[in-house]
């Protein structure tokens, strides 16, 4: 995997939990997207609190009874890559944000835990 060491870009999509593509959450879909594309990786991260353009709070505090926390999808990758799949990435969302920023990639490689499961 030394290949993939070097200049990359990182994007983050934040997208609310709620948010779907088709009868899926969107995370999932995005998620199956980059898998099936060939990307290295990606990883989801579920926010404890945050707002967006409508300036409504949303946190994961007990007595909320609708959440709508705030999802982030990361992954590395070459700009040629996602500039491949931006198009469909732009299709599947309806909000949310995008953002791109250079990175350098000093370690890459697999996990020895193992753990994770397969998608399809």
């Amino acid at each position: 995997m030394t290949k993939f060491l070097g200049d990359k870009v990182l994007m983050r999509i934040h997208v609310g939990e709620n948010d779907k593509y088709g009868h899926r959450p969107l995370y999932e879909g995005l998620i199956d997207l980059l898998l099936h594309a060939g990307f290295s990786g990606a990883t989801v991260l579920r926010g404890i609190a945050g707002f967006g353009p409508h300036l409504v709070y949303h946190t994961d505090k007990l007595l909320e009874l609708s959440k709508e926390l705030p999802i982030i999808i990361e992954v590395v990758a070459a700009q040629e890559k996602i500039d491949m799949v931006m198009p469909k990435i732009d299709d599947m969302m309806t909000g949310g944000i995008i953002t791109i920023e250079p990175v350098r990639v000093v370690r890459y490689c697999n996990y020895r835990g193992g753990g994770g499961t397969r998608r399809k």
